[in-house]
């Protein structure tokens, strides 16, 4: 989220105006950084989340809570990449720049929620092994 707004307040947002890549693919001039950055950890961090969802999904000690913030997680960073499609398709539509921060949030919170009902989960276990 803070790279995000970072390119954002700075003016950047167009700054990469094809998508997914910029105009030199996977390694992009310097004009190009700091949007394929933003890219890069949006990316990143989509696949730790959908990796996450599944490992909850196929571990059988996993509470409801933990699989429903997940997969809403899940659902949210999918929500956000093609939100990022359609904000550079639209030359950042100032609703839809607004619409994705608001998605980014309720990722931000899922995930947050997630991690903290897996260490609950894992503190519950070993206090049941003593």
């Amino acid at each position: 989220m803070f790279i995000g707004g970072y390119v954002s307040a700075s003016g950047l947002g167009l700054s990469c105006p094809d998508w997914p890549l910029c105009p030199n693919g996977l390694l992009p001039d310097d004009e190009f950084f700091i949007e394929w950055v933003h890219r890069f950890i949006a990316a990143t961090t989509g696949s730790l989340i959908i990796a996450t969802t599944v490992g909850v999904w196929l571990n059988k000690r996993s509470d409801g809570k933990i699989k429903i913030t997940s997969t809403l997680a899940t659902v949210f960073v999918i929500t956000q990449i093609t939100l990022g499609a359609l904000v550079i398709e639209a030359k950042l539509h100032a609703v839809l720049v607004a619409i994705h921060l608001g998605i980014g949030i309720l990722l931000f919170a899922m995930t947050l929620l997630t991690a903290i009902f897996a260490f609950r989960m894992a503190r519950q276990q070993v206090i049941a092994k003593v």
